[in-house]
């Protein structure tokens, strides 16, 4: 079907490199879920026995390896979390845990950036989180690395680093829930689609970001995601 013409140009499609691949990886949406790493449950003050908490980040906040980011607009209190980036190939719904792995591409490393401060005022007032995580470049991710090629892992460390000096540092053993788990559960709740990224939670050490930070955060045997926190350009 031919494309009808359009009032401005359409915007680039997003999309992440494959390593050792020509080809990219078309970017459809980005889920998260918070809370699943028992000690950052805990130092966020949370319960780390309660249910998964699922948000989303809009596929135009995705940034490539060694982007330069923008320090974001609205807020004092920028934050880093490390996480696991799983990216479907096949989607469905209501999808059996033992049957989760068929459905993945590959894996990644993702940093969620968050605006903490305006997170904590969302959740004393119980309203959504979007302005505190789906703002615009909060998804920075590495190249990603096929599945076929580096199996499903389910342990090794992940970590991130600010100016050389380590801030995180956990195991993919920790999580609360696993990916298989994580991914049955969303499909309960939505369609899950072909280029949906997954990103699985953080460990602890979660901390600010300030202008001139060099940023390096990997997930051992799958990649090291490295960027530069810059001052937001005049419009």
């Amino acid at each position: 079907m031919d494309t009808p013409p359009t009032i401005f140009p359409l915007w680039e499609l997003p999309m992440l490199p494959i390593a050792g691949r020509a080809e990219r990886f078309p970017v459809h949406r980005i889920f998260c879920i918070g809370r699943n790493y028992a000690e950052h449950v805990r130092e966020m003050g949370n319960d780390p026995a309660g249910k998964p908490i699922f948000f989303t980040k809009p596929s135009s906040s995705l940034r490539n390896n060694g982007d330069q980011i923008p320090y974001p607009l609205a807020t004092e209190n920028f934050h880093h979390e490390v996480e696991l980036v799983v990216a479907l190939d096949k989607g469905g719904t209501n999808i059996p845990i033992e049957q989760a792995q068929d459905h993945i591409y590959g894996y990644a490393v993702g940093v969620d950036l968050t605006r903490r401060d305006l997170q904590e005022v969302a959740k004393a007032k119980g309203q959504p989180w979007d302005a505190s995580k789906a703002f615009d470049d909060s998804a920075p991710c590495s190249e990603l690395h096929e599945a076929r090629q580096i199996g499903h892992p389910s342990r090794g460390a992940i970590w991130l680093s600010v100016n050389g000096e380590m801030r995180q540092q956990g195991n993919l053993n920790q999580l609360i829930w696993n990916v298989p788990e994580i991914i049955s559960a969303l499909s309960q709740s939505f369609h899950l689609q072909a280029g949906d990224l997954i990103f699985t939670g953080t460990p602890s050490g979660v901390g600010p970001l300030e202008i001139g930070d060099q940023v390096e955060a990997a997930v051992e045997g799958i990649s090291v995601l490295r960027f530069e926190i810059v001052e937001v350009a005049d419009a």
